[in-house]
């Protein structure tokens, strides 16, 4: 079954998707432990686009990290091992296995722990389509005409111990001389190598050979090609290059722009990197939302509009300091890449649209934190990597653990701990306990009993309040007598209380310990509402935090093809608030897509007459129900509700466009397309 398409996303809900997608690029066998280290690759490499094909040749020098007599590496399925030979250039056998994109191959004379050698191997095949893909359903290889990508996570050479490897390379990359290749680290091109085939990819057409050398240890994996307009900036001493494709050329200024003030935040928080080149390039939409490697930030075309999407290119960007300079030392380290880049990214929200877009973000870092709370994120390594529920752990409650450490650190503790650490392990692997170190360095005192409660422990607290006011004689005010309620017992947190009066607002800071805890606070004003956290400064539950959660995990399935476990979902959402619109919305798209017009029609008047958010809801339902009565030979009470759609004014997700569009012609069903927002 081909997965379920959503369109258009949640604006807000986007990173959710971002780093679901993600995760489903990270390959399983990163949790194995390292058997072997790659040092050095020296990659020679063909592309014939219009046959989808790939020849090439890789010198892979590796270290023996216990005594060896198999060598194994990850490579993708689609690509066929012709032969394997040893520093002396004899053959060796080798065995493929398919099933988990491996290949064995036999050390006759072993390898002692702590030697090196180097195997050479010789491969070939077609990666035209997610069928033979390391990462189901998802391609991460493709070679085409229009644009050709080779994605480290595809695996398009002998890889191992994905995103824990830390390696140098030279890649020579020859392709048709009307296309650009785009890599990592210094730049050169000319003649082919000696691996360059008689006949010149494509029949003979001309040919062009680029070449990629990275010579400190890190990801330099990810290759891509293709016809580019290049837009280049030196701007604040950053060495810029924004490559996209012709039909977006009017943008590419906009974005150099964009990712000019990105990096020159991300230098500002963490220091400078030892490159000042940065690569910025359009990737199609048949792959990942988007992907990075050293000095290279990839986006794919959909997020290549006219409203900058500058929280992806935001979270892209921060992974060169967090993935290719600091790098996590095993899968349980996974959150030092992807959590410290989604906070960046937040940080950076914070940065461009104040304390207000910083607290939206939050909000939607708690959803993804709390939507599989079910292993300790100490022990994700425990789960597949191509699961949600590990992404939810190491992206989003990885990014509000730092959330958190930073309002207990304080801003400037907390910023010099991002610094020390970022300049401490740059150009390493490292480890939780790493950066513990480094935060209670800095802090001045043990946080063992924060990085235990929220990397060793599940769940969250849900606070309640109660509370008495008494007169203060005199004429000298108010003082409110009361405690804070929760349901765990070994939890410990600073946590912020407001006190609005009749006079002003005040806050005050109280340490929660264990299920109760009192406070007492002077007020000069009458108190009116008291307030926990209402800065979320604290991963915390709620009955929206379950109502988001439980959309999230729907959305999850529907993208895994599984629409009855997503209605059970959404439902559970509605047990939260039966007025919630969005419950309604992702209801409706589920019968819609099953063909069960009635249904679907009745969820979205029932999201039209529900709490009216998000408030993109009412249009998109206007647009779904006019395409439902298309459908149903209905036009006249179709063309009603497109322009009930227009009257909103609402163009999120290019609504207004599509309504005008369907106003013109009638919708026509596609298939396995769940259609809206």
């Amino acid at each position: 079954m081909n997965p379920v398409r959503i369109r258009p996303f949640d604006r807000k809900a986007l990173p959710i998707f971002i780093a679901l997608f993600l995760a489903m690029a990270l390959p399983a066998t990163a949790a194995e432990r390292m058997r072997l280290r790659v040092d050095d690759y020296q990659i020679d490499a063909e592309l014939t686009p219009h046959s989808h094909r790939l020849e090439a040749r890789a010198k892979v020098k590796f270290t023996a990290l216990e005594d060896l007599n198999v060598a194994i590496f990850e490579l993708h399925n689609g690509l066929r091992v012709t032969k394997v030979t040893d520093a002396a250039g004899k053959a060796l056998p080798a065995e493929r296995l398919t099933q988990d994109s491996t290949v064995r191959v036999q050390l006759p004379n072993g390898l002692p722990k702590g030697e090196s050698t180097t195997l050479t191997f010789e491969y070939e095949g077609e990666l035209k389509s997610s069928d033979d893909s390391p990462v189901q359903g998802l391609k991460v290889a493709s070679i085409d005409d229009d644009t050709s990508y080779l994605l480290y996570a595809g695996r398009w050479f002998p890889v191992n111990a994905y995103g824990i490897n830390r390696f140098t390379a030279t890649i020579n990359m020859t392709v048709p001389a009307h296309m650009t290749v785009i890599g990592s680290g210094t730049e050169s091109s000319g003649a082919a190598p000696a691996l360059a085939k008689k006949a010149a990819p494509g029949g003979g057409l001309a040919t062009k050979t680029f070449t990629f050398t990275w010579e400190k240890p890190s990801f330099p994996g990810t290759i891509i090609a293709g016809a580019f307009q290049e837009f280049k900036s030196d701007e604040a001493g950053l060495d810029l290059h924004v490559f996209f494709k012709p039909s977006h050329q009017n943008l590419g200024t906009l974005y150099a722009e964009t990712a000019v003030k990105e990096f020159t935040y991300f230098v500002t928080l963490y220091g400078p990197l030892p490159w000042t080149t940065l690569r910025v390039v359009e990737i199609p939409d048949d792959t990942v939302p988007a992907a990075w490697a050293p000095e290279l930030a990839a986006v794919a075309s959909r997020a290549v509009t006219e409203k900058v999407n500058y929280r992806l290119l935001a979270n892209t960007i921060a992974h060169q300091w967090w993935g290719v300079s600091v790098s996590p030392a095993s899968k349980d380290d996974w959150w030092l890449s992807d959590g410290f880049a989604r906070y960046s990214e937040a940080r950076y929200v914070e940065q461009a649209a104040g304390a207000a877009g910083l607290e939206e973000t939050v909000k939607d870092m708690s959803v993804g934190a709390l939507a599989y709370d079910t292993v300790p994120l100490a022990q994700a390594g425990k789960l597949d990597q191509f699961s949600p529920e590990f992404q939810s752990l190491v992206t989003d409650k990885g990014a509000m653990i730092l959330h958190m450490l930073r309002w207990v650190e304080g801003d400037q503790k907390y910023d010099q701990t991002m610094r020390t650490f970022a300049a401490k392990f740059a150009g390493k692997s490292a480890s939780m306990d790493d950066f513990k170190a480094v935060a209670e360095h800095d802090y001045g005192d043990q946080l063992t009993w924060f990085f235990s409660q929220w990397l060793d422990s599940t769940g969250a607290p849900e606070f309640k309040t109660k509370y008495t006011v008494y007169r203060l004689g005199n004429n000298k005010g108010f003082r409110v007598v009361g405690q804070i309620d929760q349901d765990l017992d070994l939890f410990r947190m600073p946590v912020d209380l407001k006190i609005d009066t009749d006079g002003k607002t005040e806050n005050k800071r109280v340490e929660v310990v264990g299920t109760n805890s009192a406070f007492t606070i002077e007020t000069f004003g009458r108190p009116r509402r008291i307030v926990v956290d209402p800065s979320d400064r604290v991963l915390k539950n709620s009955g929206d935090i379950r109502l988001r959660a439980s959309i999230q995990r729907g959305q999850a399935l529907v993208q895994q093809g599984d629409l009855s476990g997503a209605l059970s979902e959404f439902n559970k959402a509605l047990d939260s608030n039966k007025n919630s619109s969005l419950a309604h919305y992702r209801i409706a798209e589920v019968f819609f897509v099953q063909h069960n017009y009635q249904a679907a029609a009745n969820a979205y008047r029932d999201s039209l007459n529900g709490d009216g958010e998000p408030r993109w809801t009412e249009v998109w339902c206007h647009i779904q129900l006019g395409k439902i009565f298309d459908i149903t030979g209905q036009r006249e009470r179709a063309t009603n509700e497109y322009r009930q759609a227009l009257q909103t004014n609402d163009n999120t997700q290019g609504a207004l466009d599509e309504a005008r569009r369907y106003l013109q012609k009638a919708y026509e069903q596609q298939k396995n397309v769940v259609p809206g927002n």
